[in-house]
């Protein structure tokens, strides 16, 4: 089951006895269908229909000042990017399985590949994942690999992003991985198959990082790296590329990143491009390394990831071509600012700031988080993340101006 394998109709027979069913067609008959309850208006013409969806969209509140965070940003998004992405060269609903990818698409994923790779300070990145989260689970998952399964057990942080840590539990319960999750670092950790932390963490906190006796993963917010240190102690780096200039749109798409040390380039699940020269002597791009069970031979697959999120990867490719090494780095010591100018504002006004190291998000400790947030939000201020009654995460970015940190501070 574990390794991908089509269900038998003796699996299927065994699956419906334990539930007391007797076929599928059974099982189903407890789901009502009622096509007939709908109740849709008259047909309307293509104008008719622009004109009640433009009405329909002025009903949305979008003037929200965000200082929302979590795993989610509101970064600057040059326009450059949306007109390249959405060309017709890019912009399919097909989704290129086949080694013989356009050139151009090829050589995007390779640069791609080449700038997370610097980024993370690992020897080489694949061509993404679907999401942070499942970046994450294919790391413990691909230590595992790398241990030869020696270890069923995986230390993860519990200061880890909590959508993170329940993609984590689905995939490594279905592999029989057992998931031990810490606060504290323990000094033994041999008999584990990897040691996952955030960094910063969710809460915003930046840990010294410190390599265990073990694989050892590190999800890592690509926009912190702009300012603080690589996490280059790691064999495995993931987290996701949203901070790259991707949208926020209502929470999607996002892509994941994966990069680890070139020993460990053979267990990288997905896809991975590399750079050659064809017959002629030309430069030219291919999927390599990529095993070839892959596609054919599904229970001996490193992964069932077999195709990545090229047109995210494209838009990240793109934001960090226009604006290089030195506006990254600017734009991640403008965050880093705005959040500490506005943890400096609230602290005094008696706020009490949980972090001693942060990047642009933070915890804060208030009376009452629920009328703390309603507040800010009745003057167009989206405050932060409710973490519990008492608690609050707060982050801040360059699209931040002064005027909204001290509209944020004058109201609390």
């Amino acid at each position: 089951m574990k390794n991908f394998i089509a269900h038998t109709e003796d699996i299927r027979k065994e699956m419906l006895e334990s539930i007391n069913k007797s076929s599928i067609e059974d099982l189903f008959k407890q789901i009502p269908v009622r096509f007939n309850d709908f109740r849709m208006d008259n047909p309307l013409s293509e104008m008719e229909t622009q004109k009640r969806v433009k009405a329909l969209a002025k009903l949305n509140k979008t003037d929200y000042i965000s200082f929302l965070g979590g795993g989610v940003y509101n970064k600057f998004v040059p326009a450059a990017i949306n007109y390249v992405a959405q060309r017709f060269e890019f912009l399919t609903a097909y989704t290129p399985y086949q080694p013989e990818i356009s050139q151009g698409t090829l050589q995007i994923i390779y640069e791609y590949q080449t700038m997370i790779s610097r980024i993370t300070g690992m020897d080489i990145s694949n061509a993404s994942m679907y999401d942070g989260g499942s970046a994450c689970a294919e790391a413990i998952l691909m230590a595992h690999r790398i241990n030869r399964g020696k270890y069923n057990k995986a230390l993860v942080s519990n200061k880890m992003n909590p959508e993170y840590k329940e993609v984590i539990k689905t995939y490594t319960w279905a592999q029989g991985i057992e998931i031990e999750w810490f606060d504290e670092l323990p000094c033994e950790t041999k008999e584990y198959c990897c040691v996952m932390v955030q960094y910063p963490d969710y809460y915003g906190e930046i840990r010294e990082l410190k390599k265990p006796d073990t694989t050892y993963i590190v999800c890592a917010d690509l926009s912190a790296l702009s300012v603080i240190k690589p996490p280059v102690e790691a064999d495995i780096v993931v987290g996701d590329i949203q901070p790259l200039g991707i949208p926020m749109n209502f929470g999607g798409p996002h892509a994941g990143y994966m990069a680890c040390k070139e020993s460990y380039m053979r267990q990288l699940p997905g896809r991975l491009v590399g750079r050659t020269v064809d017959a002629d002597g030309e430069q030219a791009f291919t999927l390599t390394i990529q095993t070839r069970e892959q596609h054919i031979k599904r229970e001996k697959a490193t992964s069932n990831i077999c195709s990545n999120q090229s047109l995210i990867a494209l838009c990240a490719t793109l934001y960090l071509s226009l604006l290089g090494e030195k506006g990254f780095r600017q734009t991640g010591i403008l965050s880093a600012n705005n959040a500490h100018l506005l943890a400096s504002k609230l602290k005094n006004k008696g706020i009490n700031i949980l972090n001693d190291n942060f990047y642009n998000e933070f915890t804060a400790e208030v009376k009452d988080a629920d009328m703390f947030l309603a507040k800010l939000k009745e003057h167009n201020i989206l405050g932060g993340i409710k973490l519990d009654s008492t608690h609050i995460l707060v982050s801040a970015t360059e699209m931040n101006t002064e005027e909204e940190i001290e509209l944020y501070a004058d109201l609390v």
